[in-house]
């Protein structure tokens, strides 16, 4: 198989997501849960993503779809397309799945998954993190991982901007 096939193999079109999570679950894999937009991928990323997997077997990234984002960032964003940042942290050797969800939130995704473990940054309070009644129902747990300090999509975007690069 070529790297290019394994990396586009690991997103998964959402009707493929409950069979997906049926055979995990057979297979006794703990699975980490965690979403975003992750527009341009960055070392807040990965120190992010690369600490939730150390918490489980397998780690499933939900991503933001493109008219998501405009909607919760604003028509100028995303910078890259849903498919660009999919085949981005796809491509992640600790990544095992990448699921693009439309709506604003990953709630309903987080309920076909029922992860072990739900994770989100730590500039949230684990109790108003979306999931979090799902997850906590089952038993499951709901950790914050601490970002990287002064690195965000935001502040990159800020800076090629102030530099007159993106314009």
């Amino acid at each position: 198989m070529n790297t290019l096939m394994h990396i586009q193999e690991k997103i998964l079109p959402a009707d493929k997501v409950p069979e997906t999570i049926n055979y995990l679950k057979r297979e006794n894999k703990s699975i980490v849960f965690t979403n975003g937009c992750f527009d341009i991928l960055h070392i807040g990323h990965i120190t992010y993503l690369s600490k939730a997997s150390d918490l489980g077997d397998i780690l499933i990234i939900g991503l933001n779809s493109d008219n998501s984002v405009h909607r919760i960032k604003g028509t100028n964003r995303p910078v890259q397309d849903q498919d660009a940042r999919a085949i981005a942290l796809a491509s992640l050797f600790f990544v095992n799945f990448v699921v693009v969800f439309e709506e604003d939130t990953p709630y309903e995704l987080i309920r076909v998954v029922q992860p072990d473990i739900l994770v989100k940054g730590g500039d949230y309070n684990p109790a108003e993190i979306v999931g979090y009644d799902l997850v906590n129902g089952s038993g499951g747990r709901v950790i914050t991982i601490p970002l990287v300090e002064g690195v965000s999509t935001t502040s990159i975007i800020k800076k090629l901007s102030d530099k007159n690069i993106l314009q």
